[in-house]
């Protein structure tokens, strides 16, 4: 097996593949990558079994060929070198592998590519799903930071996807808040729910491209998410995922309208004083009046502000988690938000005054008990 590839370019697209090669794995060949040259064309697939990456690149490929190279010194000594043009050779009877650069040469220790365990295939999946990357980043970027790292609850480490025909309901909870994020506009014909874990996920929205259409496919075990010359494939959590609709309150008269940035930077300096512990705020909320409040009696820190608003409703105390209310302001991109309330020990529902097009986005937000 023997290659030429442009050093740059090789990186960018190992470094596209990196985040899913295993670490202490119970086999040290996925600690690699498999690379598979055939023409001129490189396929290099990374996996640590729960999640894979499988892409390619075009090379001066001279012989074909296959094998497993370890991963962390090829990319060390890749980001070592300046850009060049480069020339990678196997032994095909040892898997020795020969990198040569305009500075020298590098020996590494390969294995056997036959050896690489073999992957799902996206082939055997029939039911697929088309979505533009935009809209894919977006739901991932508003529902990734509200998944649980509890995994005594492995349903709630993922995020839920709920295919209806045309349209994408993606939910993450980790009992304190959660969030349900609507995409519409599409291309589907079938309707399907499934659990896929953060870690997929997040490798995702870091290679996602710009501008292109994505198209997910799945079967009863695994997700796979096809864009360009790449391919991310999942394995689905097998759990039940809770029954999110019965925790969001529906009747909610209580209505207050403010500025985003204005209530998150109040949220910030407020929880500077407030309890370790709880993190905990208090919203004061009478006719168009909110006053956030803190304070810790461990170290008499106290402080008040008030803040400009509109509100309808019953006079109201609640108080809320300031951490969790600063993360949420934080993601949602409107100028103004609404916080629909119905009483001191149900949840707050946060949204944008304004909708992106073709999305709904719902945040809820658990209270914390006063004096707790």
């Amino acid at each position: 097996m023997k290659f030429s590839v442009p050093s740059d370019d090789f990186l960018k697209t190992l470094n596209k593949a990196a985040g899913a090669v295993g670490s202490g794995n119970v086999l040290p060949i996925l600690e690699g990558f498999k690379f598979d040259l055939k023409g001129g064309t490189l396929k290099i697939t990374a996996s640590d079994l729960d999640t894979s990456i499988i892409t390619t690149i075009e090379v001066a490929g001279e012989e074909d060929g296959s094998v497993a190279v370890p991963a962390k010194i090829l990319l060390d000594t890749l980001k070592a070198l300046p850009p060049q043009g480069i020339t990678l050779t196997v032994n095909p009877e040892n898997f020795g592998i020969e990198l040569r650069s305009s500075y020298g040469k590098y020996k590494l220790a390969g294995e056997d590519g036959g050896d690489y365990p073999e992957l799902p295939d996206a082939a055997v999946a029939e039911d697929k799903v088309t979505v533009t990357s935009e809209g894919l980043s977006h739901a991932i970027m508003n529902t990734l930071f509200a998944t649980s790292s509890d995994e005594l609850r492995p349903a709630m480490t993922g995020v839920y996807f709920q295919i209806d025909f045309n349209k994408i309901t993606f939910v993450a909870t980790d009992a304190h808040k959660l969030v349900k994020f609507m995409l519409n506009d599409v291309k589907s014909e079938v309707t399907s729910t499934f659990i896929v874990p953060k870690k997929a996920l997040n490798l995702l929205k870091n290679i996602l491209p710009t501008g292109e259409d994505v198209t997910l496919s799945f079967n009863n075990q695994n997700v796979f998410f096809s864009f360009g010359n790449t391919q991310l494939i999942g394995r689905q959590i097998d759990q039940r995922y809770p029954d999110y609709n019965a925790v969001i309150p529906v009747n909610n008269p209580n209505l207050l309208t403010a500025n985003r940035s204005d209530l998150q930077n109040s949220m910030k300096r407020i929880a500077i004083y407030a309890n370790k512990t709880t993190n905990q705020v208090v919203l004061n909320l009478a006719a168009n009046s909110l006053t956030v409040s803190a304070q810790d009696l461990d170290f008499s820190n106290e402080a008040t502000e008030q803040l400009p608003c509109d509100y309808t409703g019953d006079p109201m105390q609640i108080a809320f988690n300031a951490k969790f209310l600063v993360e949420m302001l934080s993601i949602l991109e409107s100028d103004e938000i609404k916080i629909e309330l119905s009483t001191p020990s149900r949840a707050g529902i946060l949204l944008p005054t304004e909708q992106e097009d073709g999305e709904d986005i719902l945040m809820l937000v658990m209270p914390v008990m006063l004096g707790s």
